[in-house]
C-alpha cells in the first residue's frame, strides 16, 4: 500500500464511520476500504492453502462448493468465491473478504444435510456481507500503529500479525480466542437464514445444525465466560426468525431453487 493511501485512510475514517451501515440497519464503525478487505483475505487464504492441507476427497468437495454456489448465487454476483474443503476435524468453517471459503471436513460429522451445511456457510458468509472483519479490524487500526497493522500479514508470525488474522475471522484456525461478538454471531445468524432460505435450503434445518453441535460440544462453558452466545441462546434466536424467513424459502421453491447436493 503507498503512503497516499495510508493517509487516505484517516480522511476516509470520518465518512465511512459516519455512514456505515450493517445490512440489517446497525451503524457500523469502518476505517478501512473493502479493497484493503479483500486484498488482506486473499493474502491470508493463501496463507491458509499453504498451511493447512486439501482434503483429498472429490465427492466431499464437490458437495461443499455445490451448497456454496447454491447461496453464492443468490447474491448480486460481483463476487467471485474461492471453495475449499480443508483436512481438520474441527467442525468449523469461515469465509474472508475477498470471496474466500473454507470448510473443514469435521463439519460434516455434525451438518447431516445440505441445509444444514448451508446453515453454517451462510452465517460465514452473512458476517463478510455485514464487514464484521472490517470492524474489528478497524478497532486495531485505531488502537495500534495502523501501518503496523495492514503490513502485518506480510511479515513474520508475531502477535499483530496473529490478531489481523483473528480480526479477519481465522482465529479458531490459528488457536487464539477471539471469536466474533455475540453483536456480529446474532446479526450473522439472521442473515445466514435469509441467504440460505432464499437459495432454497430449508432455514428449519438451522435448529437441527445447532441441536447436533450442542450434542458434539457436550458440556459447553456458561455463555457468560463467552462472547459466543450459548446454544440455546442461539437456537432460541434462530427459532423466533424462522416464521420471517420461510416467504423467502417458499418463494424460492416456487421459482424453482432446489438445491440437490447431496
Amino acid at each position: 500500500m503507498t503512503l497516499r493511501k495510508f493517509l487516505t485512510l484517516g480522511v476516509l475514517a470520518g465518512s465511512l464511520a459516519a455512514c456505515a451501515t450493517s445490512p440489517l440497519g446497525r451503524q457500523q464503525f469502518l476505517l478501512l476500504p473493502a479493497d484493503q478487505m479483500d486484498e488482506m483475505g486473499v493474502t491470508a487464504y493463501s496463507q491458509m492453502k499453504d498451511e493447512k492441507p486439501l482434503s483429498s476427497s472429490q465427492q466431499q468437495t464437490a458437495y461443499v462448493r455445490c451448497v456454496t454456489t447454491a447461496i453464492t448465487v443468490t447474491l448480486d454476483g460481483s463476487q467471485q468465491w474461492e471453495v475449499n474443503l480443508f483436512q481438520d476435524d474441527s467442525a468449523n468453517a469461515f469465509a474472508l473478504p475477498g470471496g474466500k471459503i473454507g470448510v473443514n471436513t469435521g463439519l460434516l460429522k455434525v451438518a447431516n444435510n445440505q441445509s444444514q451445511l448451508a446453515t453454517v456457510i451462510g452465517h460465514e458468509i452473512g458476517h463478510v456481507q455485514a464487514q464484521h472483519s472490517n470492524e474489528r479490524m478497524s478497532l486495531q487500526y485505531a488502537t495500534q500503529s495502523g501501518m503496523q497493522v495492514l503490513g502485518a500479514l506480510a511479515g513474520e508470525d508475531s502477535a499483530t500479525k496473529q490478531g489481523v488474522l483473528a480480526a479477519l475471522g481465522l482465529g479458531a484456525e490459528y488457536g487464539l480466542a477471539l471469536p466474533f461478538s455475540r453483536k456480529h454471531e446474532a446479526e450473522a445468524d439472521i442473515i445466514g437464514l435469509q441467504l440460505m432460505a432464499q437459495a432454497g435450503f430449508d432455514p428449519r434445518q438451522s435448529v437441527s445444525l445447532w441441536q447436533n453441535m450442542n450434542a458434539a460440544n457436550g458440556n459447553e462453558p456458561p455463555e457468560f465466560m463467552s462472547t459466543h452466545p450459548s446454544n440455546s441462546t442461539r437456537i432460541n434466536g434462530l427459532q423466533a426468525r424462522i416464521p420471517e424467513v420461510m416467504p423467502l424459502y417458499n418463494q424460492a421453491k416456487a421459482a424453482g431453487r432446489n438445491p440437490q447436493c447431496g
